[in-house]
């Protein structure tokens, strides 16, 4: 006689799309004074199942959220820096385990920091094995991100490598100057990272970053829409940022902020931010992330290159993990956070096993669900990131008793 399956193999065997259910997720991100707007798209075993909005793209000017918004996506420039960065490792421009420094030599004096002498002054040597390519994909370089009161904080703030008037290989040159946070491999912490690869990429390519990136990625997917630089004529698409005031409201962001994406006189073109996308633009990323690198008979990656790159690849000796673990049971691949394990509890984030993943600043989201053969691309612009509206948006997909399959 043949026996049921485990009982705690799923807490819901099923997993279905509830239309209403996300569309009241969205009116209540809005009607709760968390998002100005917000919009979803959902795609599901090769057709779209789900499209909707709610709020505004500009709420002082009563423009709505539309399928044909943009948005400033920031981190979600990563991934596809890393599908760029791993087109040429398909190509056989470098190894994951070379030392980065016998591309970008700058990186062979790098040193790290182990603390302050008894006079209070620094004390930097070199790391005890040298940063490896694969350690700017996964962040466990040691490279900082950021403001903050560490030496090797106050080091970055000096250094200014992210001032756009900076090209890339000016901003690796004085990145490079930066004293390490810790020891190469031994920490998962944010960082400057993926604007490293974008160097690597000009490097390796022999041509400038944008260009590459538009050439072998956006043109072959036809994302039409996304850019670092937009023409004058997108700029009524643009959805216009919000910040939380001192009062706890959502406030309009200056000019500067909202214009932020077109600086028209930067040298700059970060890997790690700046791109700015519509739904349906970055959903043709994700499906052909989902179709194991192509889509609409264009290949961008190889099928084993995308598994790779959605594959965790933090050892389990690597304990230090900073916020990671506030987004999921899982770790870290390539430019992309997976899910190893299924959620704990209803607090977590609703997901299955074996997706991958990663959001921006302004509260932005993409997922890539290879069990359930979904991807689900989420815009809202609020400031600061705010992951109660990924927790809704996710529970809002799965619903609450969905867990996915097993982790191992």
């Amino acid at each position: 006689m043949a026996t049921a399956a485990p009982a705690t193999r799923t807490a819901s065997a099923t997993m279905n799309i509830d239309k209403a259910r996300i569309d009241r997720a969205l009116a209540e991100m809005v009607t709760g004074g968390r998002a100005a707007g917000a919009s979803a798209l959902v795609w599901r075993d090769g057709k779209e199942i789900y499209f909707g909005t709610a709020g505004y793209a500009d709420r002082e000017a009563k423009r709505p959220m539309r399928r044909d918004t943009l948005a400033q996506i920031w981190s979600m420039t990563k991934p596809v820096t890393g599908v760029a960065l791993m087109q040429l490792w398909e190509q056989g421009k470098f190894r994951l385990d070379d030392p980065l420094s016998d591309y970008l030599p700058e990186f062979a004096q790098t040193k790290v920091y182990e603390g302050a002498d008894s006079a209070g002054n620094p004390v930097l040597r070199p790391p005890h094995r040298p940063i490896l390519v694969r350690d700017i994909f996964r962040h466990t370089a040691g490279l900082g991100d950021g403001p903050g009161d560490s030496y090797p904080q106050k080091a970055l703030a000096a250094a200014d490598p992210l001032n756009p008037g900076n090209d890339l290989p000016e901003f690796s040159r004085r990145m490079a100057t930066v004293p390490l946070a810790y020891e190469p491999g031994t920490q998962w912490r944010y960082s400057l990272a993926v604007d490293v690869q974008a160097t690597l990429v000009e490097k390796l390519s022999g041509q400038k970053f944008e260009d590459y990136v538009r050439q072998h990625i956006f043109v072959p997917l036809r994302m039409r829409d996304t850019a670092w630089t937009q023409p004058q004529e997108r700029y009524s698409r643009l959805a216009i940022p919000y910040a939380r005031g001192s009062d706890g409201k959502l406030q309009r962001k200056n000019e500067a902020d909202i214009r932020l994406w077109n600086f028209s006189n930067r040298k700059l073109t970060r890997g790690g931010a700046g791109l700015v996308s519509s739904l349906d633009d970055y959903m043709r990323f994700a499906r052909m992330l989902l179709n194991g690198g192509a889509l609409d008979g264009v290949r961008i990656l190889k099928p084993a290159t995308a598994k790779l790159m959605s594959t965790d690849q933090l050892d389990p000796r690597i304990v230090e993990r900073s916020w990671l673990p506030d987004k999921l049971n899982g770790g870290f691949g390539l430019d992309f956070a997976v899910r190893t394990g299924q959620p704990k509890s209803k607090k977590e984030n609703r997901g299955a096993v074996g997706e991958f993943f990663w959001d921006g600043a302004w509260s932005t989201l993409f997922w890539v669900d290879p069990a359930n053969k979904l991807t689900v691309v989420y815009f809202v612009q609020s400031e600061p990131f705010d992951g109660t509206l990924h927790h809704d948006i996710r529970r809002a997909v799965y619903g609450d008793n969905y867990l996915g399959p097993k982790g191992d």
